[in-house]
């Protein structure tokens, strides 16, 4: 009788979830090749985080910019329907995300309350998307024959540094308005609770958004956040956490092409965290003068 191995008094090795980057539809590993162990409240690792570098970064840019084209051109009611379908699917894990947050040292109360709020306000602003246009463009009086509109274009690819206290969320509060108005981005997850953004990339992967629209990256802001603001093929930055020298020299790293810098800070739970001035932020307003059509000759009477 050959010997076996016994298990029976030996502990059992855990086996982490590496939780990879989201770049252009796909889940690949940092370039880097580094990771870090987040901790959850009672000390446990919480999983292999990827500690996304600049060429991570610079790869989603292309993923973002590759996909803006195509993704500004959808209708507005397509993309509508694609921020409900992502609704859809999250209330469909609902008990995942619940799970997820509550590793991270959310209660169950909390949990429920911030995925059942992100569920609303990816509905809320799949409502806006065919609607923010005719709220914000206008057709403008002017003293000639001619007819002057102004009308809402996307910038086009967008930097996010989400909000650091919140796993969902503020990521989701943070994105929504971005997609919905035509843009694509590329986000900085929130590094102490990475776990609900990563996964919140598995729903994105298994919705209809193309890839490259949504990118998201996990690490070190202080790493990563210069190249966020210097990158000259990002169009504007998004900034939403607390430190007032990180968004000063984002400030002065972004006047190097004009790209505009967003400072949204909120209670991510109140409704007051969600309006369409977020979508028409993201937004270039172009005016276009075209002459009226003079029906009949001179004298004609028209």
């Amino acid at each position: 009788m050959s010997k076996g191995v016994k298990y029976k008094n030996e502990k059992r090795l855990e086996i982490l979830k590496t939780y990879k980057i989201y770049i252009g539809g796909k889940f690949p590993r940092t370039e880097s090749g580094r990771y870090y162990n987040p901790l959850d409240s009672k000390g446990n690792i919480l999983g292999n985080i990827c500690l996304s570098s600049r060429k991570d970064f610079r790869n989603a840019v292309v993923a973002a910019r590759s996909a803006s084209v195509g993704w500004s051109a959808r209708t507005a009611f397509n993309r509508s329907q694609i921020l409900y379908r992502l609704g859809e699917i999250l209330e469909g894990r609902r008990a995942q995300f619940i799970e997820e947050l509550k590793i991270q040292g959310s209660t169950s109360a909390k949990a429920e309350k911030e995925v059942n709020n992100s569920i609303d306000r990816l509905i809320y602003y799949a409502g806006w998307c065919d609607k923010y246009q005719q709220i914000f463009s206008s057709v403008n009086p002017v003293s000639s024959s001619y007819y002057n509109f102004s009308v809402c274009e996307p910038m086009g690819v967008v930097a996010i540094i989400a909000p650091e206290e919140n796993s969902l969320i503020g990521l989701v509060s943070v994105i929504a308005p971005v997609v919905a108005g035509g843009n694509t981005c590329v986000v900085l997850a929130s590094e102490s609770k990475p776990l609900c953004s990563v996964t919140f990339a598995e729903v994105i992967n298994s919705s209809d958004v193309p890839g490259g629209v949504i990118n998201i990256l996990t690490g070190n802001a202080k790493e990563l956040a210069g190249h966020f603001s210097s990158h000259m093929d990002v169009n504007a930055i998004i900034y939403s956490r607390t430190d007032k020298e990180e968004l000063k020299n984002i400030q002065i790293n972004a006047s190097e092409n004009m790209k505009r810098v967003f400072y949204w800070k909120s209670d991510w739970f109140s409704v007051k965290a969600q309006n369409p001035y977020k979508i028409r932020d993201l937004q270039e307003i172009k005016t276009t003068w075209h002459p009226i059509e003079q029906i009949g000759g001179a004298g004609s009477g028209y």
